[in-house]
């Protein structure tokens, strides 16, 4: 879907495809068919974005032929889909029974992180659509915290530094503009908006920049309008938003609240939970829900969880998501004169891990969830006065890059 700001500037909105399992080519081109031209019908979209995820091995192999690219990109097209943006932050195995900490690795101090994800952009490169006027990739925030060393966050910059000397080729040799969006996270490196602007300070900001997770920002009881200010303040271009939601439980004690959690507490993914500190002060952590519930938590204070829910619907009392959130940040982002940022993808990766019965059933069910989330989204963007174009439209410049957040009344 696109939608056109007040001020001219074209907004991507898509779904991203690590919510599907298969991690070959063969596979990847199958999900168009079985999820993303249905969703697309769902929506009653001319088009709809594909924020694709393309793993370690599937990358090289389109990053060797531009042929394979260009078929990509015709399956998409003939669809009635596109790709501006992809998510380099998983490496492969998204979707093993156990994924947790192994989604990290490689990180940024290693080699491997740093050829998939010039891999990722000299495939967007070819599969950008002709009016696009930039792609993005988003990837994780250096490394899990742990363990992170001196040595390796001086490997860390560097390897930016070549990150960026290789984007700059790429669009030497294509003409198309990719940027790489550092993702902050719970437990890694760069949790918090002040950790990314410390650990990105000295890298090429034209090429680098920020991709902001609305739940990880909620897990973080950060606000959206302050997290924003002082991204741009400090020069980093928020290059892509991740609209998704955290599963919140305001009375942790109740044990209503902790029978309804135990629910979530599922072995693939990590839930990085967050409790505010009673006094406003440093927040207090546990590395996954099933630790926090047992007691790494106090409870005397709310709880947020990294735990993507579904944008349009609300988890079942007496939990709730952080919406609120999310709505505040797309007002950040796009409720001022100017659009922050033109990337907008809806990441809800969860569905197949969700409470049994709270699962989409079959490849249907799954279709009309994520459909669902995207018009949730476009009814969110189009409130806020973006206008949802039917077609493919030409974006005449980059996003606003001051701050143009707005107080509305009571927030």
């Amino acid at each position: 879907m696109r939608f056109r700001h007040p001020d001219g500037t074209a907004v991507h909105l898509s779904y991203c495809t690590n919510v599907h399992p298969a991690e070959t080519l063969d596979g990847i081109t199958a999900q168009l068919s079985t999820y993303a031209e249905p969703v697309r019908r769902a929506t009653g979209a001319e088009v709809i974005g594909l924020g694709l995820w393309l793993p370690v091995d599937a990358a090289s192999a389109l990053a060797a032929d531009p042929d394979a690219v260009a078929r990509l990109r015709r399956e998409l097209t003939v669809r009635g889909l596109e790709t501006v943006t992809l998510n380099g932050f998983p490496y492969k195995g998204f979707h093993a029974p156990v994924v947790k900490r192994a989604v990290y690795y490689p990180d940024w101090s290693e080699p491997a992180r740093l050829d998939y994800t010039l891999n990722l952009a000299r495939v967007l490169a070819g599969l950008l659509p002709d009016d696009a006027e930039r792609g993005s990739v988003s990837t994780l925030p250096l490394a899990w915290r742990t363990a992170w060393s001196r040595t390796q966050a001086a490997a860390a910059m560097r390897q930016l530094d070549a990150l960026a000397v290789g984007l700059r080729r790429v669009e030497a040799e294509t003409g198309r503009v990719i940027r790489v969006a550092v993702e902050p996270e719970p437990g890694c490196v760069a949790e918090s908006t002040a950790q990314a602007i410390e650990a990105l300070k000295n890298v090429d900001h034209d090429r680098i920049g920020l991709c902001l997770d609305t739940c990880h920002l909620a897990v973080a009881h950060e606000r959206p309008e302050t997290a924003v200010a002082q991204l741009l303040t400090a020069g980093l271009q928020i290059v892509k938003l991740q609209a998704s939601s955290a599963l919140e439980a305001a009375d942790p004690t109740d044990p209503g609240v902790r029978e309804a959690l135990s629910a979530f507490a599922e072995p693939r993914f990590l839930h990085q939970t967050r409790e505010a500190a009673p006094d406003g002060g440093e927040l207090l952590g546990s590395d996954d829900l099933g630790p926090a519930l047992a007691g790494a938590l106090p409870g005397e204070a709310p709880w947020r969880i990294h735990y993507h829910v579904p944008l349009h619907e609300e988890p079942a009392p007496p939990l709730a998501s952080t919406s609120p959130v999310l709505r505040d940040a797309l007002r950040t982002l796009f409720g001022g004169s100017h659009a922050v940022t033109d990337h907008v993808e809806v990441e809800t990766y969860t569905w197949s891990v969700l409470p049994e019965d709270e699962r989409p059933v079959g490849e249907a069910g799954l279709a009309r969830g994520i459909a669902a989330e995207l018009r949730w989204t476009a009814r969110e963007l189009s409130a806020l006065g973006l206008t949802h174009t039917t077609g493919r439209t030409h974006t005449t410049g980059p996003p606003h890059t001051a701050p143009a957040a707005r107080k509305e009344p009571g927030s």
